[in-house]
């Protein structure tokens, strides 16, 4: 069912913890269905030099987030609002269909981190001004409070 990344990740996860001061933090997920994924990072110069997260949820969504900060680690603000849930599920080798959504909110937790690292040091503007779910809002995941 899991790749041996997937379980390497749950097991073993990186970065497990938070930053102090750090330069963005985002939280997403739903308390409701259970996963909510919080992400701490640190920027020097438009580079991301750490990267910590504490995740509540299953072990996709643990070994999501552990492989999230690995990524964004060394790339620019810009590198990493390319990372989408795909890369973040490839990097990986997969995840099974009913937990896709692990992938989307380790996206959308880097990205509400960026967020808030541009809105600290006044580099977002409200015409590009985003949720963190932007992109991600058909998501079954996100309909879960709906259908209850």
């Amino acid at each position: 069912m899991y790749s041996d990344k997937v379980m390497d990740h749950f097991m073993n996860p990186r970065n497990v913890g938070e930053i102090e001061n750090a330069d963005g933090v985002g939280q997403v997920g739903n308390a409701k269905c259970g996963d909510i994924m919080k992400m701490y990072l640190k920027i020097e110069d438009n580079i991301i030099t750490d990267a910590k997260f504490k995740t509540f949820g299953c072990g996709a969504a643990v070994a999501t987030s552990s492989m999230a900060t690995e990524l964004v680690v060394g790339k620019t603000v810009d590198e990493a609002l390319m990372i989408t849930n795909k890369a973040v599920a490839e990097a990986l080798d997969g995840l099974p269909p009913v937990k896709m959504h692990c992938s989307n909110l380790a996206e959308e937790a880097i990205r509400a981190a960026l967020e808030d690292y541009k809105k600290k040091n006044g580099l977002l503007d409200s015409s590009t001004e985003s949720t963190a779910c932007s992109r991600r809002c058909d998501d079954i995941h996100h309909h879960l409070e709906e259908e209850d």
